[in-house]
């Protein structure tokens, strides 16, 4: 009997009343903690208030989905074990993994800070993230980074 990966989570989500995007519920969830779904809906609308006032020619969802897409990394190192010693293989990231990746930067970059309030920090960091600069992107850099000095060892990539 198989078994599936993946639970209807996905199939069951809800598009978010503001948006009507299924990747903004999604990320609401994401941000949520301990269940409490209002607090990070208001973080999120918050903070896509505050970008737009600062990006006024971008409407706020194109903002939003172009920084989860500069942020998604393409290619991502993992631990192979061969013969005794250990390998960072480059390896492609599939979609559902990217997008989980990109969201998990994006709320840690956030997260790290520290000092103001969640709202104007997301909203700074989807901005960067929007210009291709600051905490998410560095990290996804570096992500690639990594591949690249590994990618003599992609032939263990099976």
């Amino acid at each position: 009997m198989a078994f599936k990966k993946f639970t209807a989570s996905e199939k069951m989500l809800k598009p978010d009343s503001r948006f009507n995007s299924k990747l903004v519920s999604k990320f609401i969830n994401c941000l949520m903690w301990d269940g409490k779904k209002s607090v990070a809906q208001k973080i999120f609308y918050d903070a896509m208030e505050i970008a737009k006032d600062k990006l006024k020619e971008v409407p706020p969802l194109e903002l939003f989905e172009t920084a989860i897409n500069n942020i998604k990394p393409f290619v991502e190192v993992r631990s192979r074990r061969v013969g005794g010693a250990n390998y960072q293989v480059p390896m492609q990231v599939n979609r559902k993994r990217q997008q989980s990746l990109a969201f998990r930067w994006l709320l840690a970059a956030c997260r790290d800070q520290g000092g103001r309030p969640m709202s104007q920090r997301l909203a700074d960091e989807l901005l960067a993230a929007y210009r291709k600069e600051g905490k998410a992107m560095n990290t996804r850099e570096q992500t690639h980074r990594m591949a690249d000095a590994n990618k003599a060892f992609a032939h263990f990539a099976w």
